[in-house]
């Protein structure tokens, strides 16, 4: 046992470079490895002939080599024979099959099994989904794998093992990178689970780069879906902590986090409220210019794999990035009644594509408006019609560019607007009339109105009343007259 075996150790058997000669009848062996065929390089790697009734030994084969790697004496009752590498390294990787012998002679050849050996290159590769790591049931979506180290081919592998594809690596020029795109239609449970991809060289597909980071598909289904968010306002300044909130009156078991354009999703349990909502608090680290960007929450059942469609987005703002600040005026003036049109003026010397207008304490995202170049500077109106009280506070403007939407310019100075009446405000600074006020202003406009029309109708009387008293006094003047002249 242990020993490699030669030419004339057994009948019939040849071995050495090429494929062995056998002589056997017995029916072919299976062949499989523990935990896996796809090995990280040091670990440990066990081999399983099994398949023949009473064999006395068992011959692992690994092609191209000149000898057996091993010989053993099957296990009973399983018939199995066990080879065991205690450290993988890269002269493991490579096809192997095996026979056994028995006093009825040599077993078919067993089916080939291939072992791969990972880690053995150092750069690994990276693994993004697009258009998202979390697809709808029957989306699509790719998969794509990318290097900055020639190899030839990059391969894609699922946790199970199930799902392996491998493509030629292409370079692209413009980013100076390799890459590949792996293509799956029509996502379905099958689908979800976690993957990574590996590079290789054509002369040794058996010797693997080490992997990319893991990379998990999730699908999100139709259940309604959670709110997410924020304590700490939509614009915020590098170094303070962060608190993003999905809730939901749905009982959901967990929750996920996503942040748009990333791979990795942090995943928490639910806690219950009193209320009867069920909500998981994600603590982001110390703020900082990556903390900015786009984010979305899903919640799910403890045992159901699909999470429920996706909350509205929530975009945090990171102040500070750029170094400078714009202006921020008021038109006519920051002292103005309920129903008053106001106009906030930001503007910039320095280049800005965007704006920002926020309130201070508002629970709205900040409105967005694209900048114009005027003359000397770039500028956005932020207009508001028939302002209310709701409306009065604190208000400050910044800006950003077009290549990093989410990092801000530093803060303008703060203006005050002070509104006095009785309104009530609607979203992004969409002014409606209280429907109660409305009410009331209508019957009071209908009373105004009847009053009106009474005073008219009583001077018009009295107009008539003195038309008459004239026309009198003048008839009776005429015809004095006319008796005197006769």
């Amino acid at each position: 046992r242990g020993k490699p075996l030669t030419g004339n150790s057994l009948t019939g058997l040849t071995l050495g470079l090429g494929t062995p000669v056998l002589a056997g009848t017995l029916h072919k062996l299976t062949i499989k490895a523990e935990p896996g065929s796809v090995v990280t390089c040091r670990s440990a790697v066990t081999i399983w002939c099994e398949g023949t009734m009473n064999a006395e030994i068992c011959v692992l084969h690994k092609e191209e080599s000149q000898k057996t790697w091993g010989t053993q004496t099957p296990e009973m009752p399983e018939n199995k024979a066990k080879f065991s590498i205690p450290s993988v390294t890269q002269e493991h990787g490579g096809q192997y099959h095996c026979y056994c012998y028995s006093s009825a002679g040599w077993s078919e050849r067993s089916d080939t099994l291939e072992i791969v050996v990972t880690g053995i290159y150092y750069k690994k590769p990276h693994l993004t989904a697009l258009p998202s790591p979390v697809i709808s049931p029957g989306g699509n979506i790719t998969l794509k794998c990318i290097s900055w180290v020639g190899y030839d081919k990059l391969i894609l592998t699922k946790e199970d093992q199930k799902f392996l594809s491998s493509m030629n690596s292409q370079y692209i020029h413009s980013i100076r990178q390799y890459q590949a795109y792996f293509f799956i239609a029509s996502m379905t449970q099958d689908h979800i689970g976690t993957f990574q991809c590996y590079g290789y060289y054509n002369d040794t597909p058996q010797l693997w780069s080490v992997p990319s980071d893991h990379l998990k598909i999730y699908i999100s289904g139709l259940s309604k879906k959670p709110s997410l968010l924020t304590h700490q306002g939509h614009i915020l300044d590098p170094g303070k902590s962060l608190t993003l909130q999905c809730c939901s009156d749905i009982n959901y078991d967990r929750f996920l986090l996503y942040k748009v354009g990333e791979d990795n999703l942090t995943e928490h349990g639910n806690q219950q409220t009193k209320t009867g909502f069920s909500l998981s608090n994600f603590t982001l680290d110390s703020v900082s210019s990556s903390t900015g960007g786009q984010y979305r929450c899903y919640g799910a059942y403890n045992l159901s794999s699909e999470w429920s469609a996706s909350s509205d987005p929530l975009d945090i703002l990171i102040a500070g990035q750029l170094p400078f600040s714009p202006s921020l005026s008021m038109k006519p003036n920051s002292t103005v009644h309920s129903g008053d049109n106001v106009t906030l003026l930001c503007q910039s010397t320095n280049k800005v594509d965007t704006f920002i207008l926020s309130k201070e304490g508002a629970a709205q995202q900040p409105q967005q408006l694209k900048s114009k170049f005027q003359v000397w500077d770039f500028q956005a109106e932020f207009s508001m019609s028939a302002v209310t009280t709701a409306l009065s506070g604190t208000y400050r403007c910044y800006g950003s560019w077009d290549s990093s939407l989410y990092l801000l310019t530093q803060a303008s100075d703060p203006v005050e607007l002070t509104v006095s009446g009785e309104v009530t405000l609607h979203s992004h600074g969409d002014l409606s009339p209280n429907p109660r006020t409305t009410l009331d202003l209508a019957s009071e406009n209908q009373d105004h109105t009847l009053e009106n029309l009474i005073r008219m109708g009583m001077a018009v009387m009295i107009l008539i009343v003195i038309g008459i008293l004239i026309f009198e006094g003048w008839w009776s003047q005429r015809q004095g007259k006319h008796v005197a002249g006769m």
